[in-house]
């Protein structure tokens, strides 16, 4: 099993001059510490207008930062939103972000969350997911052709010599964001690695994996010429601490961010720039749904987490994700469990990974081990996730939208046949 670290770059309010300008220096700081102590990644998302939740609008720009304090750790993209940028845009930042690093990218797809990211460029919730497939389809070839155009129905262009090319050959591993459950199968039959959160139980974790090989060995359907890339993470709060109880005080930051998810979901931004997520948040921070989220992290003591990570290593997911820069959760607390993580936890998982995880692996994708088909309905939701977190699919979002727009439709005709009313009854007058 390997490990990473993950940023949103959250920052609740209130802000200082320097509150941004800090969120990133310690994230660099902590990834360098990462880097040191033997951590296998650093992901770093994008997200656009998601006040306090995420300040990481433009990751390729602090992922360049960390590519040149660290030596070995990989620099992850988790995710790029492909809806809300140029397929050629990201060619070009991704081969140059690989040639600083040295080839350490791993990159990242996914489709962004909702309309308070996607409007502002224009683009469609409805229609993300096949803009998805199709700058996918229209990106990767970037990398290596030397010649390539693309003319579909979201993009649009003509040949070109897409410059630079990538450090690694043919190009970074691809991943896909797998925010709703269900896309861990698209995800084996599309031949990407898996990003996800952490499942809800071994159980769930054992079918999922099964599903996503069984996709990748049985029905996989690229979406263009790329090396597959069998790997499944998963992300999880995070906090190591001597004691349980001395873990959970410090890990309130994991709550904020469940509580951040939620909200922007369900509530959208009704007014820019004058909200205050911190303030709604400490109402929520006491009831019984997130002491249930702190339960649902890997949050402990060394022997609580690594209990909890040997059913995920038994049910053969490859990496864990741990989360810990969230909420108000303090630059030294992250650096310390940082540090009692590696020198504790990670001895025992690392011992074990070529001769079990990837031993297995190999026979799996070489078909020395058949698998059997995996049953996943009764397994639909992260841990992390309850009844306020709402994740649907690309085909219920399509029927959900269509809905939404039927129903504008008889309201505005309302309106019309009302307004011709009123200008009828006032003819009758006289007017």
């Amino acid at each position: 099993m390997r490990f990473g670290i993950f940023y949103e770059h959250q920052l609740p309010r209130p802000w200082s001059a320097r509150s941004e300008y800090e969120v990133f220096q310690n994230a660099l700081a902590q990834i360098e510490l990462a880097d040191r102590l033997g951590y296998d990644y650093a992901w770093v998302v994008e997200h656009h207008f998601l006040e306090e939740y995420s300040h990481s609008s433009a990751p390729e720009v602090f992922l360049g930062a960390a590519s040149q304090r660290t030596r070995r750790i990989r620099l992850g993209h988790g995710i790029i939103q492909l809806p809300t940028n140029h397929p050629i845009r990201v060619a070009e930042r991704v081969a140059t972000l690989d040639l600083l690093s040295g080839g350490r990218v791993e990159l990242g797809l996914g489709e962004g969350q909702g309309p308070v990211e996607l409007h502002p460029f224009g683009a469609r919730v409805r229609e993300k997911r096949d803009v998805w497939e199709e700058s996918v389809k229209a990106l990767v070839p970037a990398f290596t052709r030397e010649t390539w155009e693309w003319h579909g129905t979201y993009f649009d262009f003509p040949a070109r010599n897409v410059i630079p090319k990538p450090y690694q050959k043919p190009h970074p591993p691809l991943w896909v964001a797998c925010s709703n459950i269900t896309t861990i199968g698209n995800a084996g039959q599309w031949g990407m690695g898996a990003l996800g959160f952490q499942f809800v139980s071994p159980e769930a974790a054992r079918a999922w994996v099964t599903r996503y090989y069984t996709n990748l060995t049985r029905h996989q359907a690229k979406l263009a010429d790329y090396p597959v890339n069998p790997n499944i993470a998963m992300v999880s709060g995070f906090m190591c601490a001597e004691t349980d109880a001395e873990a959970e005080e410090k890990a309130a930051g994991w709550t904020f961010f469940v509580f951040c998810l939620s909200h922007y979901g369900r509530h959208g931004i009704p007014n820019p720039g004058q909200g205050n997520m911190w303030e709604l948040y400490q109402e929520w921070r006491h009831t019984e749904k997130a002491q249930e989220t702190l339960r649902s992290g890997l949050i402990g003591s060394p022997e609580t987490i690594r209990r909890r990570l040997r059913e995920f290593e038994a049910a053969h997911v490859d990496q864990v994700i741990l989360l810990n820069q969230a909420g108000r959760t303090t630059h030294e607390d992250i650096c310390q469990s940082l540090e009692l993580f590696a020198r504790e936890v990670m001895p025992e998982f690392r011992a074990r990974d070529a001769e079990q995880q990837q031993r297995w692996k190999a026979d799996v994708l070489d078909g020395r081990v058949e698998l059997l088909e995996a049953e996943t309905e009764g397994h639909t939701r992260y841990a992390h996730q309850n009844e306020d977190i709402v994740r649907l699919t690309p085909d219920e979002l399509k029927r959900k939208m269509a809905a939404k727009e039927a129903a504008q439709g008889v309201e505005n005709a309302s309106r019309r046949v009302r307004g011709d009313r009123d200008r009828v009854a006032g003819h009758g007058d006289g007017q």
